[in-house]
C-alpha cells in the first residue's frame, strides 16, 4: 500500500504534521499527473458547500463541489471513470479519466447518464513545479499510497477519508487518527 515512488493515479496523504495549513491540513490527494516539469493533482475529501448546479445553473444535478488545491480555484475541473460517455479526456489510471467534453458532459448528466459515482468536481487544483513534491517528499509532508479503490475512488472519498487511510497506515499514525484538527484546541 505505501509507496515511496511518485506516479500519477497514486494517493498522497498529508501527514499529519502539517497544521495549520487550510489547503492541505488532512488532505488525501489523487495524483493525476507527474513528471519531469511538475505534479498536479486534486484534493479529494474536501467538499465545499456547492453543488454542480449552484454553479453551472444549466446542469439539473446536485454533485458536491469539492476544493481541488489551492490553484486557479476560479477555475471547474473534473475527474471520471465513464471515458466511453464523455470523450476528449486524459486516462489518470486505473481507469480514472480527467476532464473531457464538457458540454456533452452536461447533457449526459441532465439526462441521467452520468449518476454522481461516475464523475467528481473541483474548483482549483494542486499543483508543484518541477522537484517541488520531491523536495516537500524528503521533508516528510505526505505519505504515497496506492490507490486501492481504482475508479471507485470518485465516489468512495468523503470527509473522514484521510482518518480512514491514517488507520490502514497503523502504528505510531493510529494516535493521530482521533487527534483534534488543531491540536492546540485540545
Amino acid at each position: 500500500m505505501i509507496s515511496e515512488k511518485l506516479q500519477k493515479g497514486h494517493l498522497l496523504i498529508a501527514e499529519p504534521s502539517i497544521i495549520g495549513d487550510l489547503s492541505f491540513n488532512r488532505s488525501v490527494i489523487l495524483l493525476a499527473d507527474h513528471n519531469d516539469e511538475g505534479s498536479v493533482g486534486f484534493i479529494i475529501n474536501k467538499p465545499l458547500r456547492y453543488t454542480i448546479n449552484d454553479l453551472v445553473p444549466d446542469v439539473e444535478a446536485n454533485f458536491k463541489i469539492y476544493n481541488g488545491g489551492p490553484v486557479e480555484q476560479d477555475n471547474l475541473y473534473f475527474i471520471h471513470n465513464v471515458p466511453e460517455l464523455i470523450t476528449n479526456s486524459v486516462e489518470i489510471s486505473n481507469g480514472i479519466y480527467w476532464g473531457g467534453d464538457f458540454e456533452r458532459t452536461k447533457t449526459l448528466i441532465n439526462e441521467g447518464k452520468i449518476k454522481k459515482d461516475n464523475i467528481r468536481f473541483f474548483l482549483g487544483y494542486t499543483g508543484w513545479a518541477a522537484g517541488q513534491l520531491e523536495s516537500e517528499m524528503q521533508s516528510n509532508s505526505w505519505i504515497v499510497a496506492e490507490n486501492l479503490y481504482q475508479n471507485k475512488i470518485i465516489g468512495k472519498a468523503t470527509n473522514d477519508f484521510w482518518k480512514e487511510k491514517i488507520i490502514e497506515l497503523g502504528g505510531d499514525y493510529l494516535i493521530w487518527s482521533n487527534a483534534p484538527e488543531n491540536p492546540m484546541l485540545n
